[in-house]
């Protein structure tokens, strides 16, 4: 069974944070299908605000596609957080998939969402519950990060992570990488994504 993880990132933390929920996926017994967002932006803009040279990493995974949605039984998606909502890269790609609702190709298929934002209250959850509609109104079962992950109830350090996904504090510059608990959030929310895409399933 497959399980598309779709992501959009510019300085390297949504990446890491899919590479993360990835592990998780495979822990389960699942397949992951690592894809990216189309990029939009032009290479000129992409230099001016720093973001070429950190994609060379990820240059090799392939653009998603709509064939990959109808693929997987299990659809998790990565956005850093624009003004409390999805970037536009991922909105532009999920609102190409009208012909997908139209058949209702992606109902009963398992849905899960993770972000990063630059401040502890810069729109992680705003932007992860404003996912919700879309996986709703394709018909699939959202699936958060439930408090049987602990990690999220931590006050020794700054922390993402809440009961409707996985997420990480990049930083005003963007400095801060994603630590230990924020991967192990996102690598638990994969593997309960798995597990229950794969008793869904029988």
């Amino acid at each position: 069974m497959k399980t598309l993880i779709l992501f959009y990132s510019v300085y390297g933390h949504v990446f890491e944070m899919a590479k993360a929920v990835e592990e998780g996926v495979s822990e389960a017994g699942l397949t992951p299908v690592l894809r990216k967002a189309p990029e939009t932006l032009p290479d000129k803009v992409l230099e001016a605000i720093g973001g070429l040279e950190p994609r060379k990493r990820w240059a090799e995974v392939p653009d998603v596609e709509i064939s990959d949605l109808v693929e997987a039984e299990a659809i998790i998606i990565g956005s850093p957080t624009r003004f409390g909502g999805m970037c536009g890269q991922i909105r532009s790609f999920l609102d190409s998939t009208g012909g997908l609702f139209a058949k209702g190709a992606l109902v009963g298929k398992v849905g899960a969402f993770f972000t990063s934002s630059n401040t502890q209250h810069g729109g992680q959850e705003s932007t992860i519950l404003t996912s919700i509609p879309f996986f709703l109104h394709q018909g699939l079962i959202f699936v958060g990060l439930p408090y049987a992950f602990d990690g999220q109830m931590s006050m020794a350090d700054i922390i993402g992570g809440s009961p409707y996904g996985a997420s990480t504090v990049a930083g005003g510059d963007g400095s801060r990488r994603p630590n230990a608990i924020d991967l192990n959030g996102a690598r638990f929310l994969g593997r309960h994504v798995g597990q229950i895409t794969a008793k869904l399933r029988g």
